[in-house]
C-alpha cells in the first residue's frame, strides 16, 4: 500500500488529492484568496474520508511552482508542517509539469507547452513530452520566466495549456504549426501532482521537509526554510 497526500495552491485554484493504492481522490475548488482558510480543512476532510491519519501517509507532495508567490508559500508551509510533525518525506512537483499531464489526460496528445500568466507582461513556461506507454513526463523545454515577445523558436509541435496562453498568437508564432488543443482555463491540480508524486515515489525521488521549498523562477524572491505554524491538528 502507498498513500500520498498532495496539495496545490499555486494559482487561484485550491486543491487536495489523496493517492492510495492506485486510486486518486481530489477536492478541487476555484477559490481566489481563500487558500489559507480552506487548505487545512480540505486536508482533514480528505484524510477522514479515507480513514487515514497523517502518520499513516508514506509521503506528502505539493505544487512547488512556478505560480503565485503567496500561494506557493502556503502550500510549502503546510507540507513542511505535516512532514516535520509526522517525519514524512516530501515530493515537490512542478506545477507546469502537472498541467502538461492534465492536458495529456484530457486529449491524449503527447507534447505540451504549459504556460502560466506571471503578470508584469511575462509568463512561466515549460515544454513536456508525456509517454503514452507509462505516463512518464519528460522535460523538453526548460522551465523559465519570459516575455511572450521574446520567446525562442520551438522545434516541437506543442499543444497549449494554462493561463499564459492568453498570448496565444505570440506563442503559436514560434511553433512549427498552430496548436490543435489550447486549454487556457485549466489550472494546476493536486490530482495530477499526486499522480506525478507516485511516479517519483516509486523512483525514491523525494526530499526532507527542510528541503521542501518553492521554485519561483524569479531570482529576487527568497524563502526561509523554517518549520511553519499551521495550527493544531
Amino acid at each position: 500500500m502507498s498513500a500520498i497526500l498532495a496539495v496545490d495552491t499555486s494559482t487561484q485554484a485550491c486543491s487536495v488529492a489523496l493517492h492510495v493504492d492506485g486510486v486518486t481522490m481530489e477536492d478541487f475548488r476555484f477559490a481566489p484568496r481563500q487558500h489559507n482558510a480552506l487548505i487545512l480543512p480540505m486536508i482533514e476532510q480528505m484524510l477522514s474520508q479515507a480513514s487515514l491519519s497523517v502518520a499513516q501517509l508514506d509521503a506528502v507532495a505539493f505544487g512547488r511552482g512556478p505560480g503565485s508567490f503567496t500561494g506557493l508559500r502556503i502550500a510549502a508551509g503546510v507540507v513542511q508542517g505535516l512532514a516535520y510533525g509526522a517525519n514524512l518525506p516530501v515530493i515537490p512537483v512542478s506545477t507546469l509539469m502537472a498541467m502538461a499531464l492534465d492536458g495529456f489526460k484530457k486529449t491524449g496528445a503527447e507534447n505540451w507547452l504549459a504556460a502560466l500568466d506571471a503578470r508584469m507582461g511575462e509568463i512561466y513556461l515549460g515544454g513536456y513530452h508525456i509517454s503514452q506507454k507509462n505516463g512518464f513526463v519528460n522535460l523538453t523545454e526548460p522551465e523559465k520566466v519570459v516575455k511572450p515577445e521574446a520567446l525562442p523558436t520551438f522545434s516541437i509541435a506543442y499543444q497549449g495549456i494554462g493561463s499564459g496562453w492568453r498570448y496565444r498568437q505570440l506563442l503559436e508564432s514560434n511553433l512549427p504549426k498552430p496548436a490543435e488543443y489550447v486549454l487556457e482555463t485549466r489550472e494546476p491540480s493536486a490530482h495530477c501532482i499526486a499522480d506525478l508524486a507516485k511516479i517519483a515515489w516509486d523512483k525514491q525521488e523525494y526530499v526532507t521537509a527542510h528541503e521542501a521549498i518553492p521554485v519561483y523562477l524569479r531570482d529576487e524572491i527568497s524563502w526561509e526554510k523554517q518549520p511553519p505554524k499551521i495550527g493544531k491538528r
